[in-house]
């Protein structure tokens, strides 16, 4: 349960006992950075551009509380503490989703003021790239990278960063990633078009029977896109 200090809103209602765990500012965007895999309080205080140190602090302390995150002392030679998500606060994965659909259609260009990170187009696009199959994707933009782990089950996970040995690479670029997160777009529509370079995608995903694979028209020496790579498909299904 949350500290005692916590205020609540005293009301016997599921979204009202929700909201005094998670409604607080910028605890869900901790979930958001946790959901990527254990963070030092450095790492998720450069990625909260914004927050001050104080706010962090008790908010990770409340989190503790309230049994959504845990901390951990890594064994040497890190000699460092990591915040890591309780299964509890994993569970908070289908509300950011939702709030990130909820909010795509209003995201546009970023402001003059906007911090980008690549990690947080990840959540927007966990379910145009569980459309390629089980595996891991890595996705490059120009604001870094990041991967998305899609489970035999259909459950889906994320990490900032490369992957070790993804089963595919996905490289494109933050409007398009805006695109598919507004619903304006797909995945198999953003490699017909040649917004985005897909690498490994098996036969059994959704981008079966789009020309994927083979040279794309345009796609050849001359195109509008020269020195892109034509989509490979190179096994039935990702590999992680």
């Amino acid at each position: 349960m949350p500290r005692q200090s916590r205020r609540s809103y005293d009301q016997h209602c599921a979204a009202a006992r929700a909201l005094d765990l998670v409604g607080d500012r910028w605890t869900l965007l901790v979930v958001r950075e946790l959901l990527a895999g254990p963070r030092r309080y450095t790492d998720l205080h450069a990625d909260l551009p914004g927050v001050s140190t104080d706010m962090l602090a008790g908010r990770l302390k409340d989190m503790e509380g309230a049994g959504l995150v845990t901390r951990r002392r890594l064994p040497p030679p890190a000699s460092a503490s990591v915040y890591e998500l309780t299964p509890r606060g994993r569970d908070l994965l289908p509300v950011l989703r939702a709030l990130a659909a909820w909010g795509a259609p209003d995201l546009g260009e970023p402001r003059p003021t906007d911090a980008v990170r690549a990690h947080w187009y990840a959540i927007p696009l966990l379910g145009a790239l569980a459309e390629l199959g089980a595996g891991t994707v890595q996705v490059t933009l120009d604001e870094g990278e990041f991967h998305v782990r899609v489970g035999a089950d259909g459950d889906v996970a994320y990490g900032d960063g490369p992957a070790e040995a993804p089963g595919a690479r996905l490289r494109t670029d933050a409007a398009t990633c805006r695109a598919l997160a507004g619903g304006e777009l797909t995945l198999a529509e953003a490699v017909a078009s040649g917004r985005a370079e897909l690498e490994g995608a098996g036969t059994g995903s959704a981008l079966e029977g789009t020309g994927a694979g083979t040279e794309r028209e345009g796609a050849g020496t001359g195109s509008e896109r020269e020195g892109a790579k034509p989509v490979s498909i190179a096994a039935p299904g990702l590999t992680s």
